[in-house]
């Protein structure tokens, strides 16, 4: 009776398997989370993919802005979420890369996050406030003083951070870390002078304050000078040239999301990412567009967080 009974549940098992593995994708709404506070250049752009994506897939991408602690408090709550394809989050890669090298996180970045699309590649702009009149970098550290300066990123353990950690290194200049969650609280408060330097994106709002002379743009971390500001320097030519970093975003999933399902995702998304329009509208806020598979994102990740943890061990 026991070996009946076994036999009947293995039956059972495997005429549900099929069905399981089959379940459609989307089911239901898709909650995509984003690791930054409303109102930057990271919030739009998912915005933008977030409404595309819905019209290609039929179903609501529901945009949830979880910021702070450099885009940890996003990843936990990823991975903590299904695995199934529902949840997904839109991240720069250093809360996987830096983050868990600066103080304990609640997730393993290797075992409870999947990276599933790479979506672009974004320049960080330095620039200083009204609270320091510089014309470049060098001029900017030269007048630090015996008080030093105050520095702002979108929160620990960003590519801005890491900026301003390499500059304070290499030029010995005391330099106060001050972090927020990203979006438009720290570009009010760079506008009011409550800080002298502040790493961000090359966005438009940001171009737009450097335009009409409220902030400096003094470097850029780039691969070479960005054509909408081709006076400004690279870091590297600056030089800080460990300093010269820019930003890896992409679409990530929980851990355990079966592989096939993350290549689905990856081909709808990279289908979106495709659309001319869609690329000159990351283009037109100099963010280079980055189409990948699950695989190939995950190597960038793992030669990033190499060059990262090089850099943070110096």
């Amino acid at each position: 009776m026991t070996a009946r009974r076994t036999l009947l549940l293995g039956t059972a098992a495997a005429l549900c398997a099929p069905a399981l593995a089959s379940t459609p994708w989307p089911s239901r709404p898709l909650r995509l989370l984003v690791a930054y506070a409303t109102g930057g250049v990271s919030d739009d752009i998912t915005r933008v993919l977030a409404e595309r994506l819905a019209q290609r897939i039929g179903v609501p991408v529901v945009v949830e802005n979880r910021g702070g602690a450099g885009g940890a408090l996003a990843m936990a709550a990823l991975a903590r979420a299904p695995a199934d394809g529902h949840t997904l989050c839109f991240s720069a890669i250093t809360p996987l890369t830096v983050a868990p090298l600066l103080g304990p996180v609640r997730y393993d970045p290797q075992r409870d996050i999947a990276p599933v699309a790479s979506v672009m590649s974004t320049p960080v702009l330095v620039v200083s406030t009204p609270a320091l009149a510089a014309r470049d970098l060098p001029q900017a550290l030269a007048r630090a003083g015996t008080s030093g300066l105050r520095w702002a990123s979108s929160g620990l353990g960003t590519t801005g951070h890491l900026v301003m950690e390499q500059v304070r290194r290499a030029s010995g200049v005391a330099i106060t870390h001050v972090p927020y969650k990203g979006g438009s609280q720290q570009i009010s408060d760079a506008l009011g002078g409550q800080f002298e330097l502040l790493s961000t994106n090359v966005g438009t709002v940001q171009l737009g304050h450097v335009r009409k002379g409220r902030l400096q743009a003094l470097a850029v971390g780039a691969p070479a000078r960005v054509p909408v500001l081709p006076a400004v320097q690279t870091l590297a030519e600056a030089g800080f040239p460990d300093a010269n970093l820019w930003s890896l975003f992409g679409l990530f999933a929980p851990g355990d999301t079966p592989t096939d399902l993350r290549e689905q995702i990856n081909a709808e998304v990279n289908a979106v990412l495709s659309e001319p329009d869609l690329q000159d509208r990351l283009t037109s806020v100099n963010n280079l567009p980055l189409l990948d598979s699950p695989r190939g994102f995950a190597q960038r990740i793992a030669q990033e967080a190499v060059v990262h943890r090089e850099l943070l061990q110096r």
